[in-house]
């Protein structure tokens, strides 16, 4: 693990925060110095993944609650005294046939993918601004470009979440923060797992092979992309969204 200490004295809200890509964020922001406020949903492993880790304090919360943005800002500043990094990474991708959608199906995606992004991206702004060098970071996808078999709502919150992005950028880049966006494409994580244990033979194998470096990624792929815009160095970065896909979505 890299130990530069490159968010020393930084600290973070991380959302999703229980398993996968951001759960391998707070290890990993953790490790370069930040303390963080890690949320996730009540019931989730939340508090058995991140207990034991001294730069770290959980919030059990479900992020579409009206009062969620403001409790879990409220919880960082009443934990650490300031805020410098919200990566919006929770997110949700229930089967969804454009055809067969369920009803309430969508309403829930877009709340979870979008709209809570934007609630608790506008209460940390005062405190991002403060900081001087604010930073926000949004988990889109390779699907916020592109569309998905059976993941129409998915598909949907994911472009919603690029142009939201940009519309951050632009508007809160005078005030001294940035907003940036990841885009995983196939990551081993718990919303991914049980389809890659169940898939046909040889699927698997397709999407690996459809990468450039032959491997799927793992959700410490993404936890360094979102490093890499929270750090200092990366301050004229803005508006961009960095593919983390190994390659998959340029090749034919």
């Amino acid at each position: 693990m890299p130990t530069e200490n490159r968010l020393q004295g930084k600290v973070a809200i991380i959302t999703g925060a229980a398993s996968g890509i951001g759960a391998a964020a707070v290890d990993l922001f953790t490790e370069q110095g930040a303390r963080v406020v890690a949320c996730d949903v009540p019931g989730s492993a939340l508090e058995q993944r991140h207990g034991d880790n001294p730069s770290a304090v959980t919030v059990a919360k479900d992020l579409t609650d009206e009062d969620a943005p403001q409790a879990v800002v409220d919880a960082a500043i009443a934990a650490f005294g300031r805020l410098d990094i919200l990566f919006n990474n929770a997110g949700i991708a229930p089967y969804d046939p454009y055809l067969e959608q369920q009803p309430g199906t969508w309403e829930r995606v877009i709340a979870v993918n979008v709209t809570a992004v934007n609630r608790l991206t506008l209460a940390a702004v005062p405190h991002l601004r403060q900081s001087g060098a604010g930073r926000v970071i949004n988990t889109g996808s390779v699907a916020s470009q592109m569309a998905a078999a059976s993941l129409s709502a998915y598909v949907v919150s994911k472009h919603a979440v690029a142009g939201l992005t940009k519309q951050q950028a632009l508007e809160l880049g005078p005030l001294g923060i940035t907003a940036n966006y990841v885009q995983p494409g196939f990551i081993v994580t718990g919303m991914t797992e049980r389809y890659v244990k169940t898939a046909p033979p040889g699927e698997i194998d397709y999407w690996r092979n459809k990468t450039t470096v032959g491997r799927l990624g793992e959700a410490i792929d993404v936890a360094n992309a979102a490093l890499f815009l929270a750090q200092d160095a990366a301050s004229f970065i803005n508006g961009t969204g960095i593919r983390v896909d190994g390659g998959a979505t340029m090749k034919m």
